[in-house]
């Protein structure tokens, strides 16, 4: 059985009974992250408060809202301190991820990933709660973006065919062949296709069928075997940068890959660029 103690940094994902061994710890905030507040108002972990990825976590035109003042009321509203543990989960593969990678662009260094989220604490028939979570305000403290952890699209069109990057195409083989745009076939004048020379892997192939991360020597394997090696910069993307975030939290903290960093662009934004190319398997 895989433990948290093979991966590279072992510390950023907690299993079901930590998290049940520390659900009402005061300094332990639990965050549901999904499209639609119903599954949460229907049943949701213990304590957990919601945040809705339409609402409070994309701009109108699905971009990533990176404003640090925007992201330190979420916090804040959430009863989120600068020292408070955050633990994510969500009922997408990957969403605790990409929201670690969210939380550590604005330097919240207390995040943690539930190992197999809301799943996994399902079917171990785990304490659920109906009631809304609710938690007094914080004075929580913006910190300005860390653009270290992103790439953006000048860098990511002079990376194409070069040896030494990799553009790593995460989305579902529809979205790579160019049959959909993002979940169903493109309409108007949205443009479907991937970014040239990009490798293709799924996100959901780093994870077993219980929602649990694959072992180290399973993921390394996945990626090692597309030629995707530690000695690569890696440049992840999806269609708006969070299945591509959750990629990168795979491949730097439980691979320890040193140089990777996320398109968050991603195809939301290559798609709609006049100038770059565009390269797909099916007509259009």
């Amino acid at each position: 059985m895989t433990t948290n103690s093979d991966y590279a940094d072992p510390s950023v994902i907690v299993d079901t009974q930590w998290l049940a061994d520390h659900l009402y710890d005061l300094n332990v905030r639990i965050v549901e992250v999904d499209t639609s507040p119903e599954p949460y108002k229907n049943a949701h972990l213990p304590g957990a408060v919601f945040w809705n990825i339409f609402t409070d976590l994309l701009l109108p035109d699905f971009k990533i809202n990176l404003d640090a003042i925007a992201f330190a009321k979420l916090m804040a509203r959430s009863g989120i301190t600068n020292d408070t543990i955050v633990i994510a989960y969500g009922n997408y593969p990957g969403i605790g991820g990409w929201i670690f990678w969210l939380l550590k662009v604005f330097g919240h260094d207390n995040v943690r990933v539930l190992n197999g989220g809301y799943q996994k604490w399902q079917s171990e028939n785990r304490p659920l709660a109906t009631q809304l979570s609710t938690f007094p305000s914080t004075d929580y403290q913006p910190q300005a973006p860390d653009h270290s952890l992103r790439v953006l699209h000048p860098e990511v069109e002079t990376a194409i065919h070069q040896q030494e990057r990799i553009l790593l195409d995460v989305r579902t083989i529809q979205e790579y062949n160019g049959e959909w745009f993002f979940n169903q076939p493109p309409k108007a004048n949205e443009r479907t296709g991937h970014i040239p020379g990009a490798v293709h892997l799924e996100h959901i192939l780093t994870l077993n069928e219980d929602g649990t991360f694959k072992s180290f020597a399973e993921l390394k394997n996945l990626y090692t075997s597309q030629g995707i090696t530690p000695d690569k910069e890696i440049f992840p993307y999806c269609a708006i940068g969070g299945r591509s975030g959750y990629t990168w939290f795979v491949l730097k903290y439980l691979l320890g890959y040193p140089n990777v960093r996320n398109y968050d662009g991603s195809w939301n934004e290559w798609s709609r660029l006049t100038h770059v190319p565009i390269h797909h398997l099916c007509k259009q």
